[in-house]
């Protein structure tokens, strides 16, 4: 079952914000967060998607969500080259 890990960004005061996560489903996740119905932290922003990657697994998934959070110079790269585009 192929799933995703993805990185979200949005405007933030003064900088940026990113979060990471992973679904089955992007586009609907990606709905869910800009409805509200996303993560507790995501609600209340408008979000764009800066990074995806397609996995084989739900595990290799997991897995890379968690590096993917603990590696912040990576999420901040991504960030600012996505602040061309409309966040």
């Amino acid at each position: 079952m192929t799933a995703f890990v993805y990185v979200l960004g949005c405007d933030a005061r003064g900088g940026y914000r990113t979060y990471v996560g992973w679904t089955l489903d992007l586009e609907r996740r990606l709905a869910q967060h800009n409805s509200g119905t996303g993560a507790k932290s995501t609600r209340g922003r408008v979000w764009c998607l800066i990074y995806a990657e397609r996995l084989p697994s739900r595990n290799e998934a997991m897995g890379r969500e968690w590096y993917l959070k603990r590696d912040r110079p990576m999420r901040r790269r991504l960030a600012l080259s996505a602040q061309g585009q409309a966040f």
